[in-house]
């Protein structure tokens, strides 16, 4: 049976991975940003972030101030996709 995690450890994570996100290597070949591993494993930890929290605010004990963090994190997935896979090239 798998471990429950609870909310305040499962935002804290959530935050990790999105910085995980942020820090994963760009390929020095073959593509570069456009490399389809790439984008695969920064989109692959974006929806972990997701996934981790995405039930939180369905929860009975969930306080209005995790179903705040809950939103932000959403946001923050969004804006590090949108960040890390189309910003412009330099």
């Amino acid at each position: 049976m798998a471990k429950l995690i609870p909310a305040a450890e499962r935002i804290v994570r959530a935050r990790t991975l999105i910085q995980k996100a942020y820090n994963f290597p760009i390929p020095a070949e073959e593509g570069g940003r456009h490399n389809f591993s790439y984008i695969a494993g920064v989109k692959d930890l974006l929806q972990q972030a997701r996934d981790l929290i995405k039930f939180i605010p369905q929860t009975p004990t969930a306080t209005a101030e995790m179903k705040e963090d809950v939103r932000k994190i959403y946001l923050e997935a969004d804006l590090a996709d949108r960040e890390i896979l189309h910003r412009p090239l330099v």
